[in-house]
């Protein structure tokens, strides 16, 4: 979600009031997003609007053909430096690879993003958000666009209550809305405690975004023992696993997003990258 643009959220069930700082804690707090998406739940059943597509529809379509490309070089036993370079397969070879891969979507909003990934040839498709107005939207719009066949639950990724692991995990914005709540160091590392039980062995976590570039993701979890020390002594803590090993290693990340130059570093609005669950 941010420059501030946003997307759909799914991070912690805080309903206290915005801190009086500004809009950036405001968009890390449940209370914001539930009222959103009462708005454009009401506005969808008053004129069928979808609603926000978070990042732009272009960033979406990339993010879906990008993963698309990713999974299938996969499942045919070979990683690319390029996944931009991955050949094109017939429809129905590409059917045979993706059928093998649940997808959950952390923060679906309203759920085009799955609607995206389904176009794309997967189907075992489920997305969650703690608010229950973007899944009553995203339900909706589903079943208008003729995608029943997709899943939505109300679930907070943060206390998850799901009981199954996915091979494909998707993320764009909601960890960019979660490090904007006031606790934003400490509800980042309990996404990434939470995320590493949803991503099954050999699984990927694909995450967008606009607050962290491409560096900065890979720092973050290339050095997830080290801020997981800090954040518990900080608020005195007792964490056993502080010294495990960090769940993922970078696989890839989107090439094709416009750069730009400042302060003579080259970067895009958005980053998109991908992560293997060891």
């Amino acid at each position: 979600m941010y420059v501030l643009i946003v997307v759909s959220i799914v991070y912690s069930s805080d309903k206290e009031e915005p801190d009086p700082e500004g809009m950036a804690s405001m968009l890390g707090l449940q209370s914001y997003w539930d009222s959103a998406y009462a708005d454009e739940l009401a506005n969808f059943r008053e004129h069928g609007h979808a609603g926000e597509v978070w990042f732009g529809a272009d960033v979406m379509d990339v993010v879906a053909s990008w993963t698309k490309s990713l999974c299938i070089s996969i499942s045919q036993g070979h990683m690319l430096n390029h996944v931009e370079d991955l050949k094109s397969e017939p429809v129905e070879e590409n059917d045979k690879y993706l059928s093998s891969w649940s997808v959950l979507d952390i923060g679906t909003g309203n759920g085009l993003l799955l609607q995206e990934l389904s176009k794309q040839g997967f189907s075992d498709l489920t997305g969650v958000d703690y608010s229950e107005d973007a899944i009553n939207l995203a339900q909706s719009l589903a079943n208008r666009d003729g995608f029943s066949c997709i899943k939505f639950l109300v679930d907070d990724v943060l206390d998850t209550k799901l009981e199954r692991q996915f091979q494909l995990v998707m993320d764009k914005g909601t960890l960019d809305a979660i490090g904007l709540h006031p606790d934003g160091p400490l509800k980042r590392i309990m996404y990434w405690d939470s995320v590493s039980k949803l991503v099954a062995p050999g699984g990927l976590l694909v995450i967008t975004s606009c607050n962290s570039t491409k560096d900065e993701l890979v720092h973050e979890v290339s050095n997830l023992s080290q801020r997981r020390i800090g954040v518990s002594q900080e608020h005195e803590i007792k964490d056993e696993e502080a010294c495990r090993e960090p769940p993922f290693r970078y696989l890839n990340h989107v090439r094709t997003y416009p750069t730009f130059m400042f302060g003579g570093s080259e970067g895009s609005r958005v980053a998109t990258v991908a992560f293997l669950r060891n």
